[in-house]
């Protein structure tokens, strides 16, 4: 933990009371000026740590991500003994919990222009998250002896790279959370949240007992 009031320890501070103003408020309409007020600072602070708008955000929204990746890490942990596939489910509730429940966050954390910006390589920040995804589907994959849902092992077109198969599902949990955010999941389909997060393992991953 950086002291308060040095450089880093200010830096920290405005991501703290940015981090704190999403939470209450949601992602849009938190501006630099908010940010500083809230935390403690003068309103040109911000400036001198983040150059941009769109910097600072970005900074937040890495958080989010950090904080996304402590939780799966905690539940996998408690879940080491589990079987790949078990850990997966845990792992995709994790991801649906944290949309749910950050929902303000989560909307940063995918934010088009924080992404387009490129600032603090915020779109690779996920990526250690998503090669424990990718690592989780190949586990499980080979004790399921299944491909990608459809196929065999030993080649063919049937069958994708995990790592593809892990997209596909990290796009369907990203779907689930936001068409259940929006409330349309639930229209459509009359399931709960875990049903459909059921189904779209087996799609992607077969059957569990298979």
């Amino acid at each position: 933990m950086n002291e308060p009031n040095t450089a880093a320890g200010l830096r920290e501070r405005l991501i703290d009371a940015g981090v704190e103003l999403v939470a209450k408020e949601g992602a849009r309409g938190v501006s630099l000026r908010e940010i500083a007020r809230h935390a403690g600072v003068s309103h040109g602070a911000p400036r001198r740590y983040f150059p941009t708008h769109l910097s600072l955000l970005s900074a937040i929204a890495r958080e989010g991500f950090a904080r996304l990746a402590a939780e799966a890490g905690r539940v996998l942990a408690e879940r080491e003994q589990d079987s790949p596939r078990a850990q997966l489910t845990a792992l995709a509730r994790v991801y649906l919990a944290f949309a749910r429940d950050q929902r303000g966050m989560y909307e940063l954390m995918f934010r088009h222009d924080l992404l387009e910006s490129g600032e603090l390589g915020l779109r690779e920040v996920s990526l250690p998250l998503f090669d424990v995804l990718a690592d989780l589907v190949a586990r499980a994959r080979r004790d399921g002896g299944s491909g990608s849902g459809s196929g065999n092992r030993d080649g063919g077109p049937g069958v994708a790279d995990p790592r593809t198969v892990a997209g596909a599902l990290w796009a369907s949990l990203h779907g689930i959370a936001q068409l259940g955010a929006w409330r349309s999941l639930q229209l459509a389909t009359g399931a709960e949240e875990d049903d459909v997060l059921r189904a779209a393992l087996e799609a992607h991953l077969g059957p569990e007992d298979a």
